[in-house]
C-alpha cells in the first residue's frame, strides 16, 4: 500500500457507513469483514485502488445505493467506484429476491473486468472462511443466519468458482485457496 492517508480516509469512511451494521451471527462489527476483505486484497499483490475498493466493496449495496456510490468517486476516484459498483449485486432497497441478485451478479462476474474480479474473489474467500468457522461453533444453526438455504448458499459458491477458475488465471495462488474453502463448505453440507 502506497497510499497510506487514502487507505486511512477509506477505513474512517467504511467504518462510518458501516457502523451500525453487524455479520450475520449479530454480535461481530461489519468492519471485520471489511478489514478482512482489504488484507486478501493486499496479501495477493492489490494495487492501492483495489485494496481501498476492498474497504468499501460492501457501500452500495449495504449503506446508501447511488448517493454512496458517488461519495466514492467523489473521494477516492472513478476506478476505486467502478469496482465497488462491480462488487455490488444490486443497489436497490428493498433488494430484489437473493435468487434473482446471485444469478444477475454471476452473469455479471463472467465479463467483468480483473480488478472487480479480484475483489470479489477476496470477499467471497472471507466469507466462506468465516461461514467455516460459524459452523465449527453453531453447527448447522449456520444455515439459519443466511438468506438462502443450505443448498441454493452450495449452487452459489459453486457457481462462482466455476467464473473464478476460469477467468483468474493472473490470481494463482487466491484462485486454488478459494477453491479449497468451497470444497469444504461443500463437505460440511454432505456431512449433514
Amino acid at each position: 500500500m502506497k497510499n497510506h492517508l487514502q487507505f486511512a480516509k477509506a477505513l474512517q469512511l467504511a467504518a462510518d457507513l458501516h457502523q451500525h451494521q453487524r455479520r450475520k451471527d449479530g454480535e461481530t462489527p461489519y468492519i471485520s469483514h471489511l478489514l478482512a476483505v482489504s488484507a486478501i486484497v493486499m496479501r495477493f499483490g492489490g494495487d492501492d485502488d483495489e485494496i481501498i475498493a476492498a474497504l468499501l466493496h460492501d457501500a452500495v449495496e449495504d449503506q446508501g445505493g447511488a448517493v454512496t456510490l458517488g461519495m466514492i468517486e467523489a473521494q477516492f476516484g472513478k476506478r476505486v467506484a467502478h469496482i465497488v459498483q462491480s462488487c455490488s449485486d444490486t443497489d436497490q432497497q428493498p433488494k430484489p429476491p437473493w435468487k434473482e441478485r446471485k444469478t444477475a451478479y454471476l452473469e455479471h462476474l463472467r465479463t467483468t473486468d480483473a480488478s472487480s474480479l479480484m475483489v470479489s474473489a477476496a470477499d467471497k474467500l472471507h466469507n466462506a472462511l468465516d461461514s467455516i468457522i460459524t459452523h465449527d461453533e453453531i453447527g448447522t444453526q449456520l444455515w439459519t443466519l443466511f438468506n438462502a438455504s443450505r443448498e441454493d448458499t452450495c449452487w452459489y459458491y459453486h457457481e462462482l468458482m466455476v467464473i473464478y477458475r476460469e477467468r483468474m488465471e493472473s490470481h494463482p495462488h487466491l484462485r486454488p485457496l478459494l477453491q479449497q474453502t468451497v470444497k469444504t463448505i461443500e463437505a460440511l453440507l454432505n456431512l449433514e
